[in-house]
């Protein structure tokens, strides 16, 4: 409560309207010290509206609107506003909440002692540790062939209807963290209640926070969506706690800051995005990893849509450099009944080797050397043209197939040493 007195304003600077394009409004008049990201405030005929400023002039500034700007003239009043405190705490696990930090639950919710920037911070690359421990995730696939570590940065790529929410939801429930924070950007408004309430439901949602921005929103809106949420997450982050992020989806976010840049005056030359896409990226999965040795850290998972399994399409590009790992999620294995859908052999998680011991990664490359003969050759199997004998370890992987895909499809909650039992029991 302190910090949201101390940031009340009793004066406001103010400006007027001298043009309106689309939802873009030109201000002159405001303070010289007006400065980029700065939020204003809009006296229309149709109510008030907020906008925020995302590009200087030495005479003007344009803002982008939250909304509608129907009613806006030449002339209309601009004043600008403090920014909203956001200052995350403890008192935030189990809520819902939008990128400025106040509450979409309908129960109140007051900030912090202390504000954060939602812009962060990263840390410095040599004060940091190497990525951490296996993690228990309660699914077979990411226990034993696809582990994630402390600190890691995972990708999961996906279409859409492929069981992405359902996997995000399930990870939320059963990995080994502290604190889970959850950005949901650009959903739509029906599906984020679904989400908390359906997937994650009581149990997942004790030690969870969600950040949500909707698909109504302003872009400028959608973009700080995954900015705050991952400043929850360095919040608990810095004291000390194990923290998973689960950012849903980076490609909205790319879309979001697409619109931003090009209504700020970005040409879209990089295959549809504007240049600056690449480092803002990059700038957001650098402020996750591995904290130094008096904090703790952020292990993320990032999800990206891909249309038609296109892992070659420019936000997919990018995220494959940045990260430790990519999870393929596959239409054909989903519309086949195995769920979750993920695509063993595209998947790659750079935790291995050092993520499981000299047995366990004999396991796994067995596994993974059975399903690719099984991949290799599975046109020929089911046409009727492969003779039983006339390849050894061909009729070993045929022999194992539907054992291997029940053990890929074990969403069960048991423990890595528990899953690795049980795929060696599959295994010839």
């Amino acid at each position: 409560m302190t910090a949201a007195i101390a940031g009340l304003e009793t004066a406001y600077p103010v400006g007027r309207v001298t043009g309106v394009l689309g939802n873009q409004i030109h201000v002159a008049g405001l303070p010289p010290d007006t400065g980029l990201g700065d939020r204003v405030h809009l006296l229309g005929s149709t109510g008030p509206l907020l906008g925020e400023i995302i590009r200087l002039h030495t005479d003007q500034v344009d803002v982008l609107v939250e909304g509608v700007s129907d009613g806006v003239s030449i002339g209309t009043i601009v004043r600008r506003i403090a920014r909203p405190v956001f200052a995350p705490h403890a008192g935030w696990i189990g809520r819902v909440v939008d990128p400025d930090g106040l509450p979409l639950d309908g129960r109140p919710l007051w900030p912090g002692r202390k504000s954060a920037s939602t812009y962060g911070k990263v840390l410095a690359a040599n004060s940091r540790r190497p990525m951490g421990s296996r993690m228990e995730t309660g699914i077979a696939t990411l226990n034993t062939l696809l582990p994630i570590v402390r600190g890691q940065r995972v990708g999961l790529f996906a279409g859409s209807g492929v069981g992405k929410s359902t996997l995000l939801a399930k990870l939320a429930q059963g990995i080994e963290a502290d604190v889970i924070v959850i950005a949901l950007v650009g959903e739509r408004g029906r599906e984020v209640r679904d989400f908390t309430q359906t997937h994650l439901g009581a149990e997942g949602m004790a030690r969870t926070i969600v950040v949500a921005a909707t698909s109504d929103r302003a872009p400028s809106v959608r973009r700080r969506c995954v900015w705050s949420a991952t400043s929850v997450a360095e919040h608990f982050r810095d004291a000390g706690l194990q923290v998973l992020l689960l950012c849903d989806s980076v490609t909205r976010f790319c879309e979001s800051h697409r619109e931003v840049a090009v209504a700020a005056g970005e040409n879209a030359n990089l295959r549809g995005f504007p240049p600056s896409t690449q480092g803002a990226v990059a700038a957001l999965c650098e402020r996750a990893g591995p904290g130094t040795d008096e904090i703790g850290d952020i292990t993320a998972i990032y999800t990206v849509l891909v249309a038609g399994s296109d892992m070659e399409e420019p936000v997919a590009d990018m995220m494959r450099g940045i990260l430790d790992g990519h999870i393929i999620l596959d239409r054909t294995i989903a519309e086949g009944g195995r769920f979750p859908a993920i695509d063993v052999l595209r998947s790659v998680s750079r935790a291995l080797p050092a993520a499981a011991d000299a047995v366990e990664n004999q396991l796994i490359n067995q596994a993974r050397r059975l399903i690719a003969l099984y991949d290799g050759a599975e046109m020929m199997i089911k046409s009727g043209l492969y003779e039983a004998g006339s390849d050894p370890e061909l009729d070993k992987a045929i022999n194992c197939h539907e054992p291997l895909e029940k053990f890929l499809a074990l969403t069960d909650g048991r423990t890595a040493q528990a899953h690795f039992a049980a795929l060696k029991q599959t295994l010839p």
